[in-house]
C-alpha cells in the first residue's frame, strides 16, 4: 500500500512538472547568443531543452539526486558511446526500475529515439 501510494505520488509530482522549468531566460538567452552557440556542441543545447520542456525535471536533477538519479550520477556511471547513448534512450522512452532502485521511471513512449538520444548526450557530457 505504501509502495503504491509513493508510486502515484512520483506520477503526481512528475505531471505537475510537466510545464518545464519555467526559466524561460536562460534558454532565450541560449538560443541569441551567438558567443555561447559558437562554443557550445549543438547536442547540448537541443538535449538541455528538451529536458527543460519534459517532465524529466520532476524526478531529476542536474547535480542533486531527487526520486530519480542526478544527472552527473548518470553520467558518472556511463561512458559516453553509441552503445549507452542507444541503451539509455531506450530507457527513457521504454521506462523501468532496477538500475537505481525500486522507484519505476516512467515511460515516455511518446518521445522520439533521436530526441532521447540528444537528451542522453547532454546528460552523458556531464560527466565530472
Amino acid at each position: 500500500m505504501k509502495k503504491t501510494l509513493f508510486l502515484l505520488g512520483c506520477f503526481a509530482f512528475a505531471l505537475a512538472s510537466c510545464g518545464g522549468s519555467g526559466d524561460t531566460t536562460s534558454t532565450t538567452t541560449q538560443d541569441t547568443n551567438p558567443t555561447v552557440a559558437a562554443t557550445t556542441p549543438t547536442t547540448m543545447l537541443a538535449g538541455e531543452k528538451l529536458i527543460a520542456k519534459s517532465d524529466c525535471v520532476g524526478c531529476h536533477n542536474k547535480t542533486q539526486k531527487v526520486v530519480g538519479p542526478s544527472y552527473t550520477e548518470i553520467a558518472a556511471k556511463y561512458e559516453s558511446n553509441d552503445a549507452n547513448i542507444d541503451l539509455l534512450a531506450g530507457k527513457i522512452i521504454s521506462g523501468g526500475s532496477g538500475v537505481w532502485g525500486e522507484v519505476a521511471m516512467t515511460a515516455h513512449a511518446s518521445l522520439s529515439k533521436d530526441d532521447a538520444k540528444e537528451m542522453v548526450k547532454y546528460i552523458l557530457s556531464l560527466k565530472p
